[in-house]
């Protein structure tokens, strides 16, 4: 695969942050948020799950340490990208995605940061590019995410109903195909409560359960319903092996319904001197649930990844 320089359009600065867009080598154009110095001794990379895009990391990259560079970018079909074309809608296009704006925007050290399905992709991006990783990845955190068996999801549900939860992802499926024909409504406020059981634990703000829900029904359907085949089908535990040597963080909130704790502990167990967090209470949006602590862990690791001086 050959890293092509982007065109860039529509570039403008909010505050100390750039948005603009990257050019992908197929021609996709992802929204990209740049902040901090550009000679910074290591970059931060925010990688957002499924459904969501780059502003879900709003609150954790304010409380991030100033003097470090902090890139997110919308992935394909999600926020203010484009959409992923047919045959693209794969976690390994999104690892691809991510390894060409690396090579292109990013320069010296760097800490990536996964939440959920963007912790997947990280794990393809050290299937798919193991040489990125060996060269420049000073650091990593996996917060709410899983290496495989999501086609075993339960959402926190017991028995045959437990069980039956992956044959509910062709009628979803079919329910995306009906929002791309204009035939569902979007609608946040009717979303809002599914959204605040499934993805958030206990005491979750309104604001941000709205805020979620809004960056779904966004959200490309096409797009997301062919990465949630990819999310079932995502099997990369041995893909680990590639990380054992790098501080690693793994972040899990207790009442996950999506990636629950036991998804975090084989990443963990697989990763020696791994730092481990669980969050009593709360779910899957940890960014939203836990920011402060959050900003917190993962400026630790970036103080441990890349010391001072």
């Amino acid at each position: 695969m050959s890293l092509v320089e982007p065109r860039r359009q529509r570039s403008y600065a909010t505050g100390a942050e750039r948005v603009d867009r990257f050019t992908t080598a197929d021609g996709t154009q992802l929204l990209v948020r740049t902040s901090g110095p550009s000679d910074a001794r290591v970059t931060v990379v925010l990688v957002h799950g499924w459904t969501q895009h780059s502003g879900c990391w709003d609150g954790v990259c304010a409380l991030l340490p100033t003097d470090v560079r902090v890139v997110r970018m919308d992935l394909r079909g999600h926020g203010g990208s484009d959409p992923a074309r047919r045959g693209a809608r794969t976690l390994e296009q999104l690892a691809d995605d991510l390894a060409e704006l690396l090579a292109a925007r990013t320069t010296g050290p760097l800490v990536l940061v996964g939440h959920s399905m963007g912790g997947m992709t990280l794990m393809a991006l050290a299937e798919r590019h193991p040489y990125v990783v060996s060269a420049r990845v000073a650091g990593m955190a996996f917060v709410a995410t899983s290496s495989g068996n999501m086609h075993r999801i339960s959402l926190g549900l017991r028995g045959a109903l437990g069980r039956s939860v992956p044959r509910v992802e062709p009628v979803l499926r079919g329910l995306l195909e009906r929002r791309e024909n204009g035939s569902l409504p979007a609608v946040p406020q009717v979303l809002s409560p599914v959204v605040r059981w499934l993805v958030f634990g206990r005491r979750a703000p309104r604001r941000h359960v709205v805020e979620t829900a809004r960056a779904a029904l966004a959200a490309h359907p096409a797009t997301i319903g062919g990465l949630l085949d990819a999310i079932f089908a995502h099997d990369r535990t041995v893909a680990l092996s590639v990380l054992r040597d790098i501080p690693t963080l793994v972040l899990a909130g207790d009442r996950d319904r999506l990636c629950s704790v036991e998804h975090a502990k084989v990443i963990a167990e697989q990763l020696p001197g791994t730092s481990y967090v669980l969050y009593p209470g709360a779910g899957h949006m940890l960014m939203h649930e836990r920011t402060t602590d959050v900003a917190r862990r993962l400026t630790s690791l970036i103080r441990t990844a890349v010391p001072a001086g």
